[in-house]
């Protein structure tokens, strides 16, 4: 299955497109659709699609998005709980915004992460593209936080770490997973247009939830 999903689909400028970084393509972009209509299959989809880009980015030479997939399997199960039962009394998530106090802990664990990664690449593997590889697995650990918590800003985090994405892969030689974070940089800017307007919707159902305000004697 392995060998079948390494040998080539097709040759795209004279590079070699595997079948992993084709299914790879179908699945990311059906994933990302899924999660912009808050669709909970998109947490099956999306496990499916990481465990194809580890084998592809693997072989590419990009280790420390190799080693992420592995932490998307579990982000991945975590946030099918949560999307499910994380809202109030174990109901479903809703779509909500970052608080202070998270903004400042995301930053923080972003810059230790992208740190500590970066370290890590220069000293143990043969990686040419060290810093881009850390900053954009730093970047989407946090997006993929704020998606399992429905929080409207990890769309811009994702926006963000697609646009050094797309000159990444390109670079590597991966012109078809370039191509597809062009399509998931679309799906974002769609994704936050509906979760803000569903914000919107929550919000302007809770005072009709709590009903008219009291009239005072």
């Amino acid at each position: 299955m392995i060998e079948w999903l390494t040998s080539a689909a097709f040759t795209v400028a004279g590079t070699p497109t595997s079948w992993g970084e084709v299914l790879g393509f179908v699945t990311g972009v059906v994933n990302v659709w899924l999660v912009a209509r808050q669709q909970v299959w998109n947490w099956p989809t999306g496990i499916a699609n990481v465990l194809l880009l580890m084998l592809l980015f693997w072989t590419a030479g990009l280790y420390a998005d190799a080693g992420l997939q592995l932490v998307y399997v579990a982000l991945g199960l975590y946030g099918w709980w949560h999307w499910l039962f994380g809202g109030a009394e174990r109901s479903r998530l809703t779509v909500s915004r970052t608080s202070r106090g998270e903004w400042v802990g995301l930053t923080v664990a972003g810059m230790l992460l992208t740190a500590a990664l970066w370290v890590l690449l220069t000293r143990v593997t043969d990686s040419t593209v060290p810093l881009a590889d850390t900053l954009t697995t730093a970047l989407s650990l946090l997006a993929t936080y704020g998606q399992t918590r429905k929080r409207v800003e990890s769309w811009w985090i994702w926006i963000t770490a697609d646009l050094i994405y797309i000159p990444l892969y390109a670079y590597k030689g991966l012109y078809l997973t370039a191509g597809l974070y062009v399509v998931f940089l679309a799906l974002c800017v769609l994704g936050l247009r509906a979760w803000r307007a569903d914000l919107g919707r929550v919000a302007d159902a809770r005072p009709a939830a709590a009903g008219p305000a009291p009239v005072n004697a």
